[in-house]
């Protein structure tokens, strides 16, 4: 789009493009002289047969005039980002030997150069390389575990930087959601960016992000590929990157209009332990050999580690970026543009605070990230947190499970075995006991959590409200002629349509509603705005209305056991009795009895069946008795 914009012919083939649109291309490239100068294609397209003997047959014409491959490092397994699809463009120099090959990334370390070069089979190519630093950025880390509220902080950071244009990267997928909204209630113009979301959500977002609609994206690692806005002033990890590749690939989306910026990360312990077990355990289900898949957990441990010390070393921030990619600089280079330089006493006392409170933590065993399957250590309660490897094959690195399920049954068996001369009956009541704390927990709070990680917050509807009533700010400026309104009330009503249409949903149905509504006030006119606002207004006032009449009706019968006892009178006097406007208490919300037990329902039964056998012996005797009267 920005070449065509420039009078250069270009295309592009993948999954977006409509059949039609596909065939034309196609046309075009099997015409004897295509006016199609550069066709952007996936390495998945290259690596299919049909392609490969159309990229051949324009070859052999003498068409074909150069290959660049963007994102080079994606074909080395030592890059932060490996792609077995680009690993299979070595294919490319013996089909078409004497086209010429340029490979472009901005984030290779030497060894990383090496693989993409013998990869591609280049012979002695040429190689430019330009320095790694990016002297109008910033760098800075806050530590987690030294903060009362991270999300205040970055909040009052935001605000301090003025209404300015920001990325921010988080893990998990519920946290992009849970930051977004807590930034949103607090006045910020902001949505959240994740896999989670349907295209059409992702997309909105996205153009509004463009557009400068929306000041601030919360999204997952794999926003920022092609985008490239220049004005971004802040770009923040709110959890700590896998890799100093990485690390610089997402920072360096700041200030690229030269102008300065700022790189924020925030450090916790936690988020640190957790990737630990991320990468350590990455590589099972992709690998099948051990070997392999203890090669690839090393050496993404040793990337891990690079940035674990740019987070808890002393040094110039700036310095080790760049040794990580291979270029010897001095720390006057820096020239206080990062925390490390510009407060060097501050930071270095941050770092002994942080060290204390590790120590501290690990003394009085709060630390929540333990990774062990024996059943003493589950027994010194220690929980332990679970990759989602399931997320993995879609390509996103974001939800962790916290799983500590059946951890009583799992000691009651342990204390029964230790105890194993036990007898029947106190073996029988620690496995009933392991039953019912299993299903107590399984069925209730697993669910229960379950239900909630879907649900609309209160803080989601919040930060909605506040989303629409920005946008309804914006539409009565657009709309200069429109007559005041309540913008408070008219953004509660607007939401509370979107809630009823899609609550029940999910989040995702309910964004995308909200994000939909913000599209249109951004279009209409002032006549159906207000239409809208009234008719929302008259539906919310006639439910009120009749939710009203219903209270005030008395329901049509009484307790029939009142009625047994007192007659029709009582009855009477009970409706006499009843204030007016205090609406009477249904059967219906008569509390269900408790459901018994394993043991319960069985001793029930047996109580039964003695009770029976009772009344059948004394009728027994009874009827013998008349028999001899």
């Amino acid at each position: 789009m920005a070449l065509k914009k420039k009078g250069i012919t270009a295309e592009f083939l993948s999954s977006t493009k409509t059949a039609e649109a596909k065939n034309k291309i196609h046309e075009d490239l099997d015409s004897g002289k295509p006016s199609t100068r550069l066709l952007y294609v996936t390495p998945e397209l290259i690596a299919t047969p049909g392609f490969m003997s159309k990229l051949s047959k324009i070859y052999a014409r003498g068409l074909l005039s150069l290959i660049a491959i963007d994102e080079a490092h994606c074909i080395s397994t030592w890059g932060h980002d490996f792609r077995p699809s680009y690993r299979k463009l070595s294919s490319l120099r013996s089909r078409l030997p004497d086209v010429p090959v340029l490979a472009l990334t901005a984030t290779a370390v030497p060894k990383v150069q090496k693989d993409v070069v013998d990869s591609l089979q280049m012979q002695n190519p040429l190689i430019l390389k330009s320095s790694f630093n990016r002297p109008n950025i910033y760098y800075e880390v806050r530590y987690k575990n030294l903060l009362d509220d991270a999300y205040a902080d970055l909040c009052n950071t935001l605000k301090s930087k003025g209404d300015v244009c920001a990325i921010i990267y988080c893990l998990e997928r519920s946290m992009c959601d849970d930051l977004s909204a807590n930034l949103s209630q607090s006045g910020i113009s902001c949505a959240a960016y994740h896999a989670g979301l349907n295209n059409k959500m992702r997309t909105s977002v996205l153009d509004d992000w463009i557009s400068s609609k929306i000041k601030v994206v919360v999204a997952t690692v794999a926003f920022g590929y092609g985008i490239d806005r220049k004005d971004v002033r802040i770009v923040c990890h709110f959890n700590i990157p896998k890799s100093m590749e990485a690390f610089y690939q997402e920072s360096g989306r700041a200030g690229r209009d030269q102008l300065p910026s700022t790189s924020l990360l925030y450090y916790g312990v936690d988020d640190r332990k957790r990737m630990e077990f991320i990468l350590s355990n990455s590589g099972s289900k992709k690998l099948q050999s051990s070997n392999s898949q203890e090669e690839s957990s090393r050496v993404s441990l040793t990337a891990f580690n690079q940035m674990v010390e740019y987070c808890e070393g002393s040094g110039c921030r700036r310095k080790r970026i760049l040794e990580s990619f291979g270029e010897q600089v001095t720390a006057s280079l820096c020239g206080k543009t990062c925390d490390s330089c510009r407060h060097p006493n501050l930071v270095a006392r941050y770092l002994e605070d942080l060290t204390t409170a590790c120590a501290l933590r690990q003394k009085n065993g709060s630390s929540r990230v333990f990774i062990t399957s024996s059943t003493d250590a589950i027994n010194e309660k220690q929980l332990s947190e679970f990759w989602n490897r399931d997320e993995e094959g879609s390509g996103s690195e974001e939800d962790i499970s916290d799983s500590d399920d059946g951890n009583e049954i799992v000691n009651n068996l342990t204390r029964s075995k230790r105890h194993s001369r036990l007898g029947v009956n106190e073996k029988l009541s620690l496995l009933q006991r392991a039953e019912e704390n299993f299903y107590r927990n399984k069925n209730t709070d697993k669910q229960s959590i379950k239900v909630d990680k879907n649900a609309i917050s209160d803080t989601m509807r919040g930060a909605s409200r506040q989303r629409l009533q920005n946008a309804l700010n914006q539409a009565q400026q657009r709309l200069k002629h429109l007559f005041r309104i309540e913008m408070e009330t008219s953004a509660s009503f607007l939401e509370d349509e979107c809630y009823k249409k899609y609550g029940k949903a999910g989040k995702s149905f309910y964004y995308s509603q909200v994000a939909s509504t913000v599209r249109w006030l951004t279009t209409t006119s002032s006549t159906n705005l207000m239409n809208r606002l009234c008719e929302i207004n008259a539906s919310t006032s006639m439910n009120v209305l009749s939710e009203t009449e219903h209270a005030l009706t008395p329901p049509p019968a009484l307790d029939p056991c009142a009625k047994e006892d007192t007659g029709n009178e009582l009855s009477g006097n009970a409706r006499s009795e009843t204030s007016p406007g205090v609406p009477m208490e249904s059967s219906l919300n008569a509390k269900l009895p408790q459901i018994p037990s394993f043991s319960e329902f069985v001793n029930s039964r047996k109580a039964k069946g003695d009770q029976s056998n009772d009344s059948k012996k004394h009728s027994s005797r009874v009827e013998k008795k008349m028999r001899v009267q």
